[in-house]
């Protein structure tokens, strides 16, 4: 954990909240439960589908085949055509879901604009859902249940620990209603757990009066996917700015979180090298567990 504590005062110098170190030390845990499942006799099988030709998309499988050879998980790996069926792709995960030698399963999103994502994630073992996006697994986060997190929500609690950003009674405002991330950290950060149990307010662009509600946080997170909607007249001085939506033109990274609200924050994750790497972290943190969990090992 980082050795320096952030607290939440006005006028506070803003400092950088980066996640790669959060990553490296996520990484590190599951590197050591790959070395004890292989020593007793299961390799972790982390499985890929890429749908299509998007270029971006492959790239990222390839990252993700990376480090999936790098911390000594098997990556099996399907691509479709872009004129696959719902059927080719529900067919796929059938057999992914069938086979006891695949922990974990990851469906790079988009999928070709005429297949129905959603639907497909549903006929996925839940089990096997490293996203943590599966109905199922959304369920268990609203109940409190053991399961796979979302990834990028995962990793915003990781990062604000490893930082030690007070969060436990503090004023959480999150902007951004979107299933993969305002809603499931709404109710990440509510549970009882001393790296949450904060009081969280959920707003979006759909409330005329939104700043109203991001300058009295304690915590602000960024979620709407919009470029540079947070400026810093909407940041409380001193407080602890975290950028987790972005869109993408191209291949440039857009953040909602205007770089210019470091001169009011105390603290802020940077623009690049913020909440990614820890969202990728939390992904093989899934799919560890669940080899953990369907081997019965550990």
């Amino acid at each position: 954990m980082s050795s320096s504590s952030v607290s939440v005062t006005s006028g506070a110098t803003a400092r950088l909240l980066p996640g790669g170190p959060v990553a490296d030390q996520v990484l590190a845990g599951v590197a050591a439960s790959v070395a004890e499942l292989r020593a007793a006799g299961v390799t972790p099988a982390l499985a890929t589908v890429l749908v299509g030709d998007d270029d971006a998309s492959a790239g990222y499988i390839r990252i993700k085949q990376r480090q999936a050879a790098e911390l000594g998980f098997a990556s099996p790996h399907v691509r479709l055509p872009a004129s696959a069926s719902q059927a080719d792709l529900g067919a796929v995960l059938a057999d992914f879901n069938a086979d006891s030698g695949v922990h974990g399963v990851l469906v790079q999103h988009p999928v070709p604009g005429h297949l129905d994502y959603d639907r497909a994630l549903a006929g996925l073992d839940p089990d096997k859902d490293v996203d943590g996006m599966h109905p199922v697994n959304m369920g268990r986060l609203a109940l409190g249940l053991p399961g796979p997190l979302p990834c990028t929500p995962a990793g915003i609690e990781a990062l604000l620990a490893f930082h030690r950003v007070p969060v436990s009674g503090r004023e959480v405002v999150i902007l951004g209603r979107g299933a993969t991330l305002g809603r499931p950290l709404a109710m990440l950060l509510a549970q009882k757990r001393p790296t949450a149990n904060a009081a969280v307010t959920v707003v979006h662009t759909g409330v005329a009066d939104w700043p109203r509600f991001t300058r009295r946080a304690e915590i602000l997170v960024a979620a709407a996917g919009v470029p540079g909607i947070v400026r810093p007249e909407h940041v409380r001085p001193g407080a602890v700015v975290v950028g987790g939506g972005v869109r993408y033109e191209g291949r440039r990274l857009l953040p909602d979180v205007d770089e210019s609200c470091a001169e009011v924050a105390g603290a802020i994750t940077p623009r690049v090298g913020g909440v990614g790497p820890t969202t990728v972290a939390m992904l093989f943190r899934n799919a560890v567990e669940a080899a953990r969990r369907l081997s019965g090992v550990g």
